[in-house]
């Protein structure tokens, strides 16, 4: 390997024994800038990586380590589950000048809304605006040089890039509410599981658990500053993969062209966004399973003129653009590095 090859910075992963850290762990070994010198579990502490995570077997001779002795690294990832981070963040600054957090302790920009969303005070106010939020879509020039950075509930990924060529075109009509229905495989609840994820409860079935309130709506509300975003969530028979589908209504004269510019001026910006709107075959439209280990989303659009009524879709694999690959492609950024770097893998066909 050349010096110019070489790993530049160091890098640990805490809370890497569930699925999104397994994704993170499976992209930073293989990052030309990243060398990945922990990983921490609780409960799996001194066991080997690919004992949890089997696709890493013989790609890494690391073990968990307990977090409590976890050396100063340069990056610090947190795959905590929701309400740690924030409680022990001040300790978790000290290991490292730059952090990234999967998990939904720093996503809002006000304590308030954790208290209206999430039931609880914030344990941490002080912290939270010092977090840039981890979307690049949104938050690109903020991203470059930050030094905490923030996860995106995957269900809010979707559901602001589906809605996202909408709003930045203004083609929406003011006051029309924004619905998105959000279809979510399994593997959204987590390597811990629960009654509702048990197998023989939840193979087969179309289940929707949210009909309203799901606390990734707030992050769309802050994205868009609107306050008329409805998320329903529906549990669909996958391990990977999100689809939302949002409705509005269009403004008069809005027509199926200017759609097509606005979709195609913000997948041209954006380099893992990609319109997909055929004319034949059956991949016309956004299908998450071909997005399988990728961090494209996938956006496609359709409107009823006579009546307004547009629909746009956005497909991702909820634990790479939905988590794991959108917080390496913050990283990229942070670090001035290509926004593509270690995430050109563009899914697999047929699955």
């Amino acid at each position: 390997m050349s010096g110019a090859e070489a790993p530049v910075i160091r890098a640990a992963v805490m809370g890497a024994a569930g699925y999104a850290g397994g994704e993170l762990l499976r992209l930073l070994l293989d990052h030309p800038r990243v060398d990945l010198v922990a990983a921490t579990s609780r409960r799996h502490a001194g066991e080997y990586l690919h004992q949890m995570h089997p696709n890493l077997r013989k790609r890494t001779a690391l073990q968990f380590s307990d977090a409590q002795r976890l050396e100063p690294v340069d990056l610090l990832f947190l795959a905590l589950p929701h309400g740690e981070a924030q409680h022990k963040i001040d300790e978790l600054a000290r290991l490292a000048p730059s952090i990234i957090d999967l998990s939904a302790d720093f996503r809002l920009r006000q304590a308030r809304d954790y208290e209206r969303w999430y039931g609880a005070p914030h344990a941490a106010p002080g912290w939270l605006e010092k977090f840039v939020y981890g979307l690049p879509e949104l938050q690109r020039e903020a991203l470059a040089g930050a030094h905490y950075v923030s996860g995106v509930g995957c269900n809010a990924t979707a559901a602001i890039l589906a809605l996202l060529p909408l709003v930045q075109a203004d083609v929406i009509e003011p006051g029309s509410p924004l619905l998105v229905e959000i279809k979510v495989g399994s593997s959204e609840g987590g390597a811990e599981g629960n009654p509702g994820s048990h197998h023989p409860e939840r193979s087969g079935v179309i289940r929707t658990f949210s009909a309203f309130g799901h606390r990734h709506t707030a992050e769309v509300i802050q994205a868009f500053g609107r306050e008329d975003v409805t998320l329903t969530m529906t549990s669909v028979d996958v391990v990977r993969g999100v689809l939302a589908t949002a409705h509005a209504t269009a403004r008069p004269g809005v027509t199926t062209k200017a759609l097509w510019q606005a979709y195609r001026q913000v997948s041209t910006a954006h380099p893992f966004l990609r319109l997909v709107k055929e004319a034949r075959g059956i991949y016309r439209v956004p299908e998450p399973k071909i997005l399988a280990g990728s961090n494209y989303a996938d956006l496609g659009f359709d409107l009823d003129e006579a009546r307004r009524h547009v629909v746009s879709l956005c497909a991702i694999d909820n634990l790479m653009k939905g988590a794991a690959g959108s917080a390496v492609q913050c990283m990229n950024l942070m670090y001035g590095w290509e926004e593509t770097l270690g995430l050109e893998f563009p899914g697999l066909h047929p699955l």
